[in-house]
């Protein structure tokens, strides 16, 4: 059995720096580098499970990490964001997945990767550039992308959402990338349709669904087709904070049109050029995401609806919260914040 190495924290890395200055803190990093590990099993600090007590063992072997073969070699694993470490794979990683060669020949860990995009991002210039970084990291390396959130938490928070993400849903269509959800718009008025839509999805194991229709984007009104940073960046904080499994995941853009003239006027806008559909045909589209959304994944998948216009909050929240696995975060959260920090204090 390969031997496990308990890695330093950014901040021990940080406070190590501090203390003996840059150049030992390169030698701790160079000796950490000797070490050509595989990531593939996570360390996490924490009391030991009591696999004799049934809820812990199930709540055990739901969230702990698997070991996976891979199906996919070479540049194209590469390419694959939730597969790729970077340069965190060993020698022997290199060699069985054919990426021998197509990285440097250097190893770097977890930590001394997570150290490198930090020092990076506190280099950029305002909020949107460190934003713009972070999302081509997610892009590319999506453990590292998350083990640099959940490192620097309180740090990043408000760079993965607000008030940053509303400067990029301002200027989605300049700073778009890859796609990181799905997209459903009024023409996909069906349950087969959408169903298709929902099929494409890399993933079948879905258990949180954050969407919106992009009418009311923080205070920032409607932004249409711009909106689908919300749920990406919603999602992001539920794997970082709440621990589940980014495969786990799925943001939902419904584009419906928009009444913004400034975006139906925007060259790169990313949405329907249309304004905003309502009534009984939005209505029947909503049903039709939902009643797919349940055959696709599930009755037990939970279903957040974010940033709708109040007059269709309220409403599809009454009508829905008996039927389906949902609720509004923007109703029910946000009322729920005071109560939460009463029973805090209390």
């Amino acid at each position: 059995m390969a031997r496990e190495y308990a890695q330093p924290s950014l901040f021990e890395i940080e406070k190590c720096t501090r203390k003996k200055g840059k150049n030992e803190m390169l030698r701790t990093l160079q000796q950490q580098s000797s070490r050509s590990l595989s990531t593939t099993t996570l360390l996490r600090d924490g009391p030991e499970i009591d696999l004799s007590d049934p809820k812990q063992l199930a709540l055990h072997k739901l969230y702990r990490p698997e070991r996976i073969t891979p199906l996919k070699r070479g540049l194209e694993l590469l390419k694959t964001p939730s597969l790729n470490k970077g340069m965190a794979f060993s020698l022997y990683e290199r060699q069985y997945l054919g990426i021998h060669g197509l990285l440097p020949p250097a190893f770097m860990t977890s930590e001394q990767q997570a150290y490198r995009v930090m020092t990076k991002l506190r280099e950029q210039p305002n909020d949107l550039a460190k934003y713009i970084q972070l999302d081509s990291l997610q892009d590319r390396n999506e453990k590292l992308f998350y083990r640099v959130l959940c490192d620097n938490i309180k740090e990043l928070m408000p760079i993965v959402y607000t008030p940053t993400v509303g400067q990029a849903c301002q200027k989605f269509g300049f700073i778009y990338r890859n796609p990181k959800g799905l997209y459903i718009t009024i023409n996909d008025n069906s349950i087969s349709k959408i169903y298709q839509i929902l099929a494409n999805w890399p993933s079948t194991n879905i258990k949180a669904i954050v969407v919106t229709d992009g009418e009311r984007i923080l205070g920032l009104g409607d932004l249409g087709a711009y909106g689908i940073g919300i749920p990406v960046g919603k999602l992001a904080l539920y794997v970082a904070l709440a621990g589940l499994f980014p495969e786990w995941c799925l943001p939902v853009l419904i584009d419906v049109g928009t009444d913004n003239q400034a975006l139906l006027n925007d060259p790169f806008y990313t949405g329907l050029r249309r304004t905003r559909v309502r009534g009984p045909e939005y209505d029947t589209l909503i049903d039709n995401f939902m009643k797919a959304c349940t055959k696709r994944f599930g009755r037990d998948t939970l279903i957040q609806f974010e940033d709708f216009g109040n007059q269709n909050a309220y409403r599809l929240l009454d009508r829905y919260k008996n039927e389906y696995c949902m609720f509004n975060d923007d109703i029910q959260g946000t009322l729920l914040d005071p109560h939460v920090a009463v029973l805090i204090q209390t």
